[in-house]
């Protein structure tokens, strides 16, 4: 681990003493993919294993970056290159780039938009240091080298971020105010618990959590304690598959009152698509 991590920093040193611009794009392409290859080695260790911070962090549906007000950007920096070398992306979408390998043809790149990083030499000398000769690659976007490295290496995971910034009884309001306009971040002081409730409805936002309330026949829907769904799953099937598994086999039909349906209740089937705070009565068989 200790000469990867010394390959890595070397690769570093030249990036940094590398300038910029469209001549040292291709040897900075090559330079990118390469530190890419080794950080993968520090994912996924030899013999299997893992489960340091880093593993962990990668399944989390939301990271809070917890940081003092008063010296905020240097950790910041420091806590998102490590998280990056894990392959985390924070607050960012997958890259908008096709990608496929063949069995022959050689590389055949297409961009449906302008762009002012990859050309077709930097694209071929990225894949051929992951030993790919053959592929068809579409760039949709105005994709960087580390994009396309991404869609490449594709074990990347895509985590929402909220930068918690502590200790804000320590500066101005003017301070403040300028804080307020960083995306992804809200001030707090944990200490006077000062700002929890924006916290806390951020990290609401932030997980896209979605609440479905019950109603046992014949009772009043239960408030106090709602069923709780990703927002990416949240039919009547997915609820039920929360309460138990056995529940989707006895499932006649459900009632539901709320903004998923246009009558209160109305009667649907396993399919529907529920939304936040719909109240749910399912019928059995």
């Amino acid at each position: 681990m200790s000469s990867t991590l010394a390959k890595i920093a070397e690769i570093e040193a030249e990036m940094a003493r590398t300038q910029k611009n469209k001549a040292t794009a291709h040897h900075l392409g090559l330079l990118k993919a390469r530190l890419a290859k080794l950080r993968r080695e520090l994912i996924t260790p030899k013999g299997g294993g893992g489960g340091g911070p880093g593993e962990v962090a990668r399944t989390c549906n939301l990271i809070l970056i917890v940081l003092d007000v008063l010296k905020p950007l240097g950790h910041k920096k420091i806590i998102e290159n490590e998280l990056e070398g894990f392959g985390i992306r924070l607050n960012s979408k997958p890259p908008n780039i096709g990608f496929k390998k063949k069995d022959k043809g050689g590389i055949n790149l297409t961009a449906t938009c302008p762009q002012s990083e990859l050309d077709a030499e930097t694209v071929k000398s990225i894949l051929a240091e992951y030993k790919i000769h053959n592929a068809d690659v579409t760039l949709r976007s105005d994709a960087t080298a580390d994009d396309l490295i991404d869609v490449v290496e594709g074990n990347r995971v895509y985590i929402p971020c909220i930068y918690v910034l502590n200790k804000i009884d320590q500066i101005s309001i003017e301070e403040l105010d300028i804080i307020y306009k960083v995306p992804h971040c809200v001030p707090i002081s944990a200490h006077h618990r000062w700002n929890f409730d924006d916290l806390l409805e951020k990290i609401w936002d932030y997980l896209k959590l979605v609440r479905i309330y019950t109603k046992p026949k014949g009772q009043l829907p239960d408030y106090t304690s709602p069923v709780v769904l990703p927002y990416s799953r949240t039919t009547v099937e997915d609820f039920c598959m929360k309460i138990h598994k056995n529940l989707i086999k006895e499932f006649k039909y459900a009632l539901v009152w709320g903004l998923s349906v246009k009558h209160n209740p109305q009667k649907v089937g396993k399919d529907h698509t529920l939304e936040d705070e719909d109240v749910i009565q399912i019928v059995k068989k």
